[in-house]
């Protein structure tokens, strides 16, 4: 007697994504195997089933005899007619059986086994669905909290953000929505397979960059070195494949618009972009700014770069806990040994020179043009304010430059 479980495929198609042809497999191997335990121990079950029809069909197998020695695996002639007219002595009989009739305990062990194959079905599927996503940042919901591990729902899996991969001052609540970094997925002898999420990972702020940054992603701008105190700061120095296009402008955005994104996402963890050098001198100048390096000398062997600071630069060069120093250490792979500077107060000169490359900078025209203005007493930007060039009429400067410049403060200004 055939039983009808088509519903039951379709709903394992539709909701477990099993296909009908796998789910009937699954589904006789199971029968099969607990009436084969249980009710019908020591007999020949044949359990069929039609994935289109959804008929499902169970046997006994004898084989005719005429000495029967095992009732069970044996059956003579005169009963095996019963069940087939032309039956014959050494031909095996199909006797149909009821799978309602094979009992309770039948029932339980086969349902047992089945929702153990589909757990197993839905956690491969689960794994094929993120394997491919390593590496990459997902979105998932905080579900709660065992023993200082948040557990996050991605969807179709369940993932664990240890507090070791957490950020300095993250806090999360039941049904918050949050983004991570898919570390790894391992396989747990106990727990069985695990997700493991990570917010620290310096990789996490590489792939929110690369979110938020087109020239990143389509590989214009590169990211040449990263390092990272998690929650505190990230320092990372970029470079670009185009001459035209400035790395460190386009990771920043208009009115810092990109990096604010990033450093709202991570919670105020202040993010230090920079342009790249090879060369290990250029790289320090660039990492501690606004600090200024001095006397600096570079050991090749020891990969140790020995350099002063003035003893108002040794704060921001060295940092909250030694935290810029070692970043910045980190960033270029040398080592780092600061000391104060002791060389006598820095000449007028050499202060009008500074303030001329840092006006340069912001206006981006030559030192050497901006010194013009600089040898007038200008010292910022604010020191243009409502000047035409009328005004520098008389300063020998000339008036193509002076167009030049005050050209440049109004396109800084409208930035």
């Amino acid at each position: 007697m055939s039983v009808d479980i088509k519903q039951f495929l379709q709903y394992l198609e539709k909701e477990k994504h099993i296909p009908k042809d796998e789910a009937c497999a699954l589904i006789v191997e199971a029968i099969k195997s607990s009436v084969e335990k249980s009710v019908m121990s020591g007999q020949n079950v044949d359990i069929t089933a039609d994935p289109a029809s959804g008929k499902l069909e169970a046997y006994v197998i004898y084989k005719v005899t005429d000495a029967v020695s095992d009732p069970l695996q044996e059956m003579n002639p005169v009963s095996a007619v019963a069940f087939r007219a032309d039956a014959k002595v050494g031909e095996e009989i199909r006797k149909p059986i009821n799978v309602a009739d094979l009992g309770r305990i039948a029932a339980k062990t086969t349902q047992q086994l089945l929702n153990q194959r589909f757990r197993k079905i839905e956690k491969d599927q689960v794994f094929q669905e993120y394997k491919d996503k390593v590496g990459d940042i997902v979105t998932g919901i905080v579900r709660r909290t065992e023993r200082g591990n948040v557990i996050i729902e991605l969807g179709t899996a369940e993932a664990v953000l240890t507090h070791k991969e957490r950020c300095h001052g993250d806090e999360f609540r039941t049904g918050d929505r949050i983004r991570c970094l898919l570390l790894e997925i391992r396989d747990d002898p106990q727990r069985g397979r695990e997700f493991v999420l990570s917010r620290a990972n310096p990789q996490f702020v590489r792939r929110l960059l690369e979110l938020e940054v087109a020239e990143i992603a389509d590989k214009t701008v590169t990211i040449a070195a990263m390092a990272r105190d998690p929650g505190y700061r990230t320092k990372i120095a970029v470079d670009s494949r185009d001459p035209k296009v400035d790395p460190v402008g386009a990771c920043v955005g208009a009115r810092g618009a990109r990096v604010r994104n990033i450093v709202k996402e991570l919670g105020g963890e202040k993010i230090d972009i920079i342009r790249y050098h090879p060369e290990p001198l250029k790289l320090l100048e660039e990492a501690i700014r606004p600090a200024r390096p001095r006397n600096v000398r570079i050991d090749e062997r020891t990969r140790s770069i020995f350099f002063e600071v003035d003893e108002d630069d040794m704060r921001i060069a060295i940092g909250s806990k030694g935290r810029n120093a070692r970043l910045t250490s980190k960033l270029m792979g040398w080592g780092l040994n600061i000391s104060k500077s002791t060389h006598s107060e820095q000449s007028f000169e050499a202060k009008a020179g500074d303030v001329a490359v840092r006006l340069a900078e912001q206006l981006g025209v030559s030192p050497e043009l901006i010194a013009k203005f600089v040898g007038l007493g200008i010292s910022g930007l604010e020191a243009f304010e409502g000047t035409t060039v009328e005004d520098f009429k008389e300063s020998g400067i000339p008036t193509e430059e002076v167009e030049a410049v005050l050209a440049a403060v109004a396109q800084t200004r409208k930035a």
